[in-house]
């Protein structure tokens, strides 16, 4: 199974931006604990983040046929890309959302995710194991 992981914008700052919110722990110490549980979970992982919603479309859309499923953080295009919405539902790919912090303990716009209907499954507020436990809801849903 080849399970693609996608960040959105600023999770490349993680370690710098709102340590209070996100922890001290950066972007390559996540894909460091997602690539180990990963060879733990016998699966193939690719990752992809990127600031440009354009960008995540696009690996959205080259994923067709190549992936098995996508975790993916939107960051802040979780509230208003209706693009990557369409390219989730374009492509067919089982997908679980994930956010490092419980968006629906913050502020009121925080709480609108317009990819939230396709996806399998929300995983929030657990930190970098959270896309752990999306990993394995992808896993379970193949079986």
């Amino acid at each position: 199974m080849k399970i693609l992981v996608i960040n959105g914008p600023n999770l490349n700052m993680l370690g710098i931006r709102e340590p209070d919110i996100y922890g001290s722990a950066t972007y390559a110490d996540l894909c460091s604990l997602i690539s180990n549980n990963a060879e733990r979970l016998g699966v193939e992982v690719e990752f992809f983040q990127s600031n440009h919603e354009g960008a995540l479309v696009d690996k959205i859309q080259e994923s067709y046929k190549k992936t098995d499923g996508i975790v993916i953080n939107p960051g802040a295009y979780t509230h208003t890309s209706v693009a990557l919405l369409d390219a989730l539902k374009s492509v067919g790919i089982p997908t679980v959302e994930v956010h490092i912090s419980d968006p629906d303990t913050r502020e009121e716009f925080r709480k609108l995710s317009y990819i939230r209907p396709y996806c399998l499954a929300t995983v929030k507020g657990k930190g970098f194991p959270g896309y752990i436990e999306a990993m394995e809801i992808l896993i379970k849903a193949a079986e």
